[in-house]
């Protein structure tokens, strides 16, 4: 069958790094808390973190999960300000 070469419409792109973050992000249960986990890739991580499992440094450039409660009595925007930087392997141990 001959293809056709018409141009496809194309569809908006969503190029907002917000957006694209905020894709990623999931909520995990540990105990009764529920928790919002969101990945940093490498390229994302522009600022060294202590993570709080293990107290080590996560460098500049390193991969890691911002975390922060999801069900805090305090509101949302203090649950946001408690957020801490954890190393990937460090938050799935925990």
């Amino acid at each position: 069958m001959p293809r056709s070469h018409r141009r496809r419409e194309e569809r908006p792109r969503e190029d907002s790094l917000d957006r694209l973050i905020a894709g990623w992000k999931r909520t995990e249960m540990r105990g009764t808390t529920q928790w919002h986990v969101q990945p940093l890739t490498a390229a994302q991580a522009l600022k060294e973190y202590v993570c709080p499992g293990c107290r080590g440094t996560i460098p500049v450039g390193t991969a890691h999960v911002v975390v922060w409660r999801a069900d805090g009595v305090l509101g949302d925007a203090a649950d946001l300000a408690g957020r801490r930087h954890w190393h990937s392997t460090c938050w799935k141990r925990g």
